[in-house]
């Protein structure tokens, strides 16, 4: 398969990344970016080395080049757009969250199945080579039996208006409290018995902080805390029966550190060189593509379910519900 071609919906800063990022790329091409705005879309164009801009969603998604697209606009417009793009029948690459709640989710994994079209979610910590060699260390027995997860990530993200407002599906659970999450379910050893979570609310009516514990039929346990007012040092640490790991920023592995019964470190390993993180997912969804797949098997559409539907129970125990939901 040649270089994929990438189209963009949205042209914000986490759209920014991702050109940037497939512009360096070898096996892919920043192809088409889409705005409402066609000036936007030109400037956006103009600085990220994209070679078609669009003025509108519908005409990016009629052109016949467009291999893949990513939708990077902000969380409540997720299912609707890739609804679009499945309409055209465009693979999609959809950014965390996938939908707002558990139900969008289902409908449109259920429609891209009906269509028969590639559809995944751009959680992009799942696709990057240091989460199969966490997995595989722990398989291996590095720290024993791994009884307890923690995981940390917090911003003070209170400027960001799509984060502080309800109506476009604010708070910390949805933005970054995903990545706590998605942490623990990776390295899990066993399935979810229970959740319990807490939150501090804004005067907005969204959650400002979040603390969340998962206990497993195994008897394992996971404390999870979130915020988007503070600053967190974004660690995730795996405590075993015969050591800890700790693993540096769960929003984008940095390294692994191993420390023994006597706390005496006895492995460190460093990230793999990247462009930003972002080729990742590309590259797992150009594979998919070529070999015919409608998901990624780094992130199967039951654990895209799985992790939506956890945060609407987390939700319905903070007492958080979004006006237009």
């Amino acid at each position: 398969m040649a270089k994929i071609k990438v189209g963009i919906i949205g042209a914000g800063k986490i759209a920014a990344i991702m050109a940037d990022t497939v512009s360096r790329m070898r096996g892919a091409e920043m192809y088409a970016v889409a705005s409402r705005n066609m000036d936007k879309a030109m400037e956006f164009a103009s600085i990220h080395h994209v070679t078609r801009p669009y003025g509108s969603y519908e005409d990016m998604l009629s052109d016949p080049a467009v291999e893949l697209v990513y939708i990077a606009t902000p969380h409540p417009f997720h299912f609707e757009h890739a609804k679009m793009c499945i309409d055209a029948g465009k693979p999609v690459l959809v950014e965390k969250p996938f939908c707002v709640n558990a139900k969008e989710a289902e409908e449109l994994l259920s429609y891209a199945k009906k269509k028969g079209v590639f559809i995944t979610e751009a959680m992009w910590v799942r696709y990057m080579p240091m989460a199969d060699t966490i997995k595989k260390l722990l398989k291996d027995g590095v720290i024993g039996t791994p009884k307890m997860i923690m995981a940390n990530l917090s911003y003070p993200m209170l400027t960001k208006e799509r984060l502080i407002k309800a109506d476009l599906a604010g708070g910390a659970l949805l933005d970054v409290g995903v990545y706590a999450l998605t942490f623990a379910d990776l390295f899990k050893s066993s399935e979810v018995d229970d959740i319990h979570a807490v939150a501090v609310m804004t005067k907005e009516g969204v959650d400002a902080h979040d603390s969340i514990t998962i206990r497993y039929k195994d008897g394992s346990m996971a404390v999870l805390n979130t915020s988007m007012q503070t600053v967190g040092d974004r660690k995730g640490i795996i405590q075993g029966t015969e050591g800890v790991m700790i693993i540096e920023n769960i929003n984008n592995y940095e390294s692994i550190t191993v420390f023994d019964k006597d706390y005496k470190k006895k492995l460190f390993k460093k990230a793999p060189k990247q462009i930003t993180g972002y080729e990742y997912e590309i590259e797992a969804c150009k594979k998919a593509i070529k070999w015919h797949k409608k998901e990624c098997s780094e992130m199967p559409h039951e654990t895209t379910m799985l992790i939506m539907k956890q945060m609407d129970e987390i939700r319905k125990q903070i007492d958080l519900k979004y006006p237009f939901e």
